[in-house]
């Protein structure tokens, strides 16, 4: 199937194909599934920050927690909305303006800082290719565009144990594999004091909150930007962290 897509940039007329599941979709067998998985899994473990091999190890190896996760949506009003409307948060569908107006406590002025504090944007997702299920695949696209939403509702910034706290409540809120792979090789990069912060106090809060929270993806966060994020917390059962993060040293280890 061939799509007639305009690029509003240069105003001209481009034509991408795909077998019309969906948009760069590219299917795979099982064994080449696996294939990849194996690869992208000791890409990798090399190189942690390698996003796009961490992206095809979740895709090649998530389909029976995206169905799970998938289901828990269908099964919540909110949830199934969003599967409904597809919503998508990149800077194309964010008012920026409208975001810095809130005031401080609100959701999408929180938000927004964590952007500008951190240094990091939405459009830095990388579009899913290898689920062979077009509901699915938007399931997992917007686990990654929540993403950066659960480092604010968590209130961690993007150093790595920052990141470590959120996959591990990731692990246990979405059960996907590569987040449990992350959960476990994460630490194996913090130095003493961060990873006896992790152990003693972040660990276990993260997991806590992942086991027991409303699932994360059933909520339609674009209509939540004026809600105050401790109401937020509250309603999606997320107790606020044990300890501030500073995110001025987001770079180190």
């Amino acid at each position: 199937m061939c799509v007639k897509q305009l690029h509003s940039s240069s105003s001209v007329f481009t034509y991408s194909c795909y077998d019309g599941l969906y948009p760069g979709h590219i299917a795979t067998t099982p064994i080449q599934k696996a294939l990849l998985a194996v690869g992208s899994g000791v890409a990798a473990l090399q190189n942690p920050y390698r996003h796009d091999m961490v992206a095809v190890l979740g895709e090649t190896t998530g389909h029976p927690a995206l169905i799970n996760l998938r289901d828990r949506m269908r099964n919540d009003p909110e949830g199934y909305t969003v599967l409904i409307e597809r919503p998508k948060i990149r800077l194309s569908t964010l008012d920026l303006t409208k975001l810095a107006s809130l005031p401080d406590g609100s959701f999408g002025r929180e938000y927004l800082r964590f952007l500008e504090d951190n240094r990091v944007t939405p459009d830095s997702r990388v579009d899913v290719k290898f689920v062979d299920n077009e509901e699915l695949a938007y399931v997992m696209q917007r686990y990654r565009e929540v993403h950066d939403l659960l480092h604010t509702l968590l209130g961690m910034p993007t150093n790595m144990l920052g990141e470590v706290a959120v996959k591990w409540f990731e692990a246990a809120q979405t059960g996907l594999p590569m987040c449990v792979l992350a959960a476990m090789l994460g630490p194996v990069r913090l130095n003493a004091s961060r990873l006896q912060t992790l152990f003693t106090s972040l660990g276990l809060w993260a997991l806590q909150n992942g086991w027991r929270a409303r699932c994360v993806l059933s909520i339609f966060y674009e209509r939540r930007w004026e809600q105050s994020l401790a109401d937020l917390r509250e309603e999606l059962n997320i107790e606020p962290p044990p300890l501030i993060l500073s995110a001025l040293n987001k770079r180190k280890i």
